[in-house]
């Protein structure tokens, strides 16, 4: 897989583990030789790149998507090179607040970012990304959220043990972008400065459009042509592509697509079932696909598949996507009312982990998730254990 590159070869691999184990005076194996001197070494080692880090399981370069318990919920980060489908929630409210994170990240991480959106300006969205947290803050942020909530005391502690469960571990000392995965403030807009410091490139649909063109019938929709042109110059003009780099110093591009799917992109899958041009969206995702995995690129996806009224598209678009994970609100559903589910807002599916350099697709190993938007923080919970354990402390007084 060409994305696996910036991860390094197996010899690069190798070099790497020898410094690490050098370095906590660890003994390791090693290839009887000259040593290399710190010139030729450093072609062998593995690419670092701020924000980024090798998954454990597979080798493959990751990066944060913004939320670090969904991080974890994913093995680790989102792999460079893929895509992650975000299914909207029904009224569209948290859906847009996943996508915001995974911009934030890319800020905060100096990472290049690709905004494509046919509904809001590019600029419009930075300028309403949610504000870091100082590490040192973090744990009082958390413990404020919990405590705030109008719950007995005997699911206080379980409630804490899930969410830190869930979390990794915060470390003291203000946010910096050479940690993986960071938390954020969304009572907070980001600092202007962040954002005029970033470099970004924005792709908003009604500027790009021009009325005196002809489409061919049988091709894509305007919309997708002016997008994968605009993602493909930004990748090989500015040296994201894995292949030949023109860069001495490597980034990775962040590329997020808001609604992409929807009738503002041209496309007709969500207004009837047997749609004339049901294979334009296939046709994207196939071809983005391609670029993406020979680039240091990530993308994600936000999709609103509850409209789509043919399910086999859905099935496609899914089976196109590296990563999919659907949000399921309360908003307007006999769950919002029910006791069970009282603490949350929704539901999240991981509908499937990506397949790398491995013969068997991966499993999330916590199911039954449920989530929350508290006044600053958006957290992930299993909810049926907490929901059994507060009936077994009621039985029991």
């Amino acid at each position: 897989m060409a994305a696996v590159g910036p991860c390094g070869t197996g010899t690069g691999s190798t070099g790497s583990v020898a410094a690490a184990a050098s370095k906590n005076n660890v003994t390791s194996f090693q290839r009887r030789g000259p040593r290399a001197s710190s010139s030729d070494s450093g072609g062998s080692r593995l690419v670092s790149i701020a924000g980024t880090r090798p998954s454990v399981r597979n080798g493959q370069l990751l990066v944060s998507t913004g939320l670090p318990a969904l991080d974890q919920l994913l093995g680790g980060g989102l792999a460079v090179g893929t895509v992650l489908l975000i299914e909207e929630d029904k009224y569209n409210i948290y859906s847009p607040l996943l996508f915001k994170y995974f911009l934030a990240e890319g800020i905060i991480n100096g990472h290049n970012l690709l905004v494509a959106s046919a509904k809001e300006d590019p600029e419009k969205i930075l300028q309403e990304l949610p504000a870091p947290l100082l590490d040192d803050n973090c744990k009082k942020e958390f413990d404020e959220e919990i405590y705030n909530d109008k719950t007995p005391e005997s699911n206080i502690k379980m409630k804490i043990a899930w969410r830190y469960q869930l979390l990794p571990k915060m470390e003291a000392g203000p946010v910096s972008s050479s940690r993986f995965g960071h938390y954020y403030d969304v009572s907070k807009k980001m600092p202007q400065e962040l954002i005029e410091a970033s470099n970004w490139h924005g792709f908003f649909l009604p500027e790009k459009i021009s009325s005196t063109l002809n489409i061919e019938p049988c091709s894509l929709t305007h919309g997708y042509i002016k997008l994968l042109q605009f993602i493909q110059k930004i990748i090989y003009e500015e040296g994201f592509d894995g292949s030949n780099p023109q860069k001495k110093q490597k980034n990775i591009l962040r590329i997020g697509i808001q609604n992409l799917g929807s009738p503002l992109w041209g496309d007709d899958i969500c207004c009837t079932e047997n749609c004339d041009n049901s294979h334009n969206l296939t046709k994207f995702l196939y071809i983005l696909r391609g670029l993406l995995r020979t680039s240091l690129s990530a993308c994600i996806i936000t999709m609103p598949t509850h409209l789509i009224q043919n399910k086999a598209i859905i099935a496609r678009i899914t089976n196109l996507s590296d990563t999919v994970v659907h949000l399921e609100s309360f908003i307007g559903s006999e769950r919002e009312t029910n006791p069970l589910y009282k603490d949350y807002h929704g539901l999240i599916h991981i509908r499937q982990i990506p397949r790398l350099n491995n013969l068997i697709c991966d499993v999330s190993d916590v199911k039954d998730l449920a989530f929350k938007l508290k006044r600053k923080l958006f957290t992930i919970e299993g909810w049926k254990d907490l929901w059994s354990f507060s009936r077994c402390n009621s039985r029991v007084l």
